[in-house]
């Protein structure tokens, strides 16, 4: 038990395992990301299921309820803004997870794609880099899920820290089973608390899986992208030390020349192959998930808007959850695009002035693949990044403040 939980941590950054831990993560949401693997557990559907239900009527059935009637008979403002946020923010989880679903078969392509790329050989001399890099890769994956599943502990643990049950109630009155009275007759404080632990476990453990799919997949692109940077960096020293340990005499004259350029063109032609592949995979993945990505943009710049038209002394809670999600995203976007320059720039510095004919033109073509930076999109519209960051927050704090000025 503990060397299966130990899989998880630090110690073991590859990526077949980083998959599986996705995988296994994954399961408890009925997602099937391993062609190969066991049937999910038919209680795991089951589970699904029911949370699916519990969340549509706790998020939406009920939240039209409270805010067509009892808002309205009550001019409780605040309240109807909380019940909005917290509906439209928690549907960004549940929207790529439909899209999941849609596309199981095209995930599990992905991913039997990566696990197949990771099988080919490493050059030996970037193995350090790549096993420093994908540590980095699992602390942006744990720290994901820690982050978000922790938003899941401190939402359920509010009514702890309310001074009384009366207020407890009304907490989860505004925040919880909207509605509930309408639809069910009854204020029954046990049933909303059941309710939305289940619901809010379910949606965090849904984004933070997901999300991670996507932090190993393309963090797993971008350190083939350095990988592959370093080793063009050092490709004319390599041939120089291949030729010193299997040819005699110095590495002048033009029968070393020949043989340099032969030992170049072999890693060359290797190189070309890696990238190639690098940038199908980042195409696939793209297209399976750039219109999730769009309509959670959507639904995170109307979240927060209405977060902070409703103060954020009141709305403070839900804001983790969308930053966490809409950050993570760009950063990762970013983290690809710095990569592909890094690899870019490699390619000039390989020392291509010493190489023969055949072998410039083969870097001429590289350098055209390269400067087609990859990248991931939101619905092929915007591309990830820290500036598209920076524009989500613009617009949420225009939709703010456009909000405002309309309700003053």
């Amino acid at each position: 038990m503990m060397e299966t939980m130990d899989k998880f941590g630090l110690a073991h950054c590859d990526l077949p395992t980083m998959m599986w831990n996705v995988a296994v993560m994954l399961r408890m949401v009925a997602v099937k990301i391993e062609g190969s693997a066991k049937s999910i557990p038919i209680f795991f559907y089951l589970l699904a299921a029911v949370s699916i239900v519990l969340y549509f009527f706790n998020y939406y059935a009920s939240m039209i309820v409270f805010v067509l009637v009892d808002c309205r008979e009550t001019g409780d403002v605040l309240a109807a803004i909380m019940a909005l946020s917290l509906s439209i923010t928690s549907l960004i989880g549940i929207n790529k997870l439909m899209y999941m679903y849609i596309h199981q078969d095209k995930v599990q392509s992905l991913v039997a794609d990566y696990i197949s790329y990771d099988r080919e050989l490493h050059w030996p001399g970037t193995a350090a880099l790549m096993a420093d890099l994908m540590r980095n890769v699992k602390m942006r994956l744990i720290l994901f899920w820690a982050v978000t599943m922790g938003n899941a502990f401190i939402f359920n643990l509010q009514p702890l820290a309310m001074p009384s049950e009366v207020s407890r109630l009304n907490l989860y009155d505004k925040h919880v089973v909207y509605g509930l009275k309408f639809i069910l007759g009854i204020t029954n404080y046990p049933i909303a608390l059941v309710n939305i632990v289940i619901c809010v476990f379910f949606i965090c453990s849904v984004t933070s899986c997901i999300g991670g799919l996507l932090i190993v997949t393309t963090g797993y692109s971008e350190v083939r992208l350095l990988a592959l940077s370093q080793e063009m960096r050092d490709l004319w020293s390599d041939a120089h030390q291949h030729y010193s340990e299997n040819f005699e005499g110095d590495s002048e004259g033009k029968k070393a020349a020949k043989e340099l350029n032969n030992y170049v063109n072999y890693r060359l032609q290797v190189i070309v192959k890696s990238h190639a592949i690098n940038i199908d995979l980042i195409k696939k993945l793209e297209g399976i998930f750039r219109n999730a990505i769009a309509v959670e943009f959507i639904l995170v710049t109307a979240g927060l808007s209405i977060d902070l038209l409703g103060g954020l002394e009141d709305t403070f809670i839900i804001l983790p959850f969308s930053l966490m999600q809409v950050s993570m995203d760009c950063y990762l976007g970013q983290k690809l695009m710095d990569a592909s320059k890094v690899f870019e720039d490699s390619i000039y510095d390989c020392k291509w002035e010493n190489f023969d004919v055949k072998n410039r033109k083969t870097v001429l073509l590289m350098l055209k693949m390269s400067q087609r930076t990859l990248s991931l999109s939101a619905g092929g519209v915007a591309t990830l990044s820290f500036e598209c960051l920076m524009a989500i927050y613009k617009s949420v704090f225009s939709a703010y403040t456009a909000l405002e000025s309309t309700m003053k």
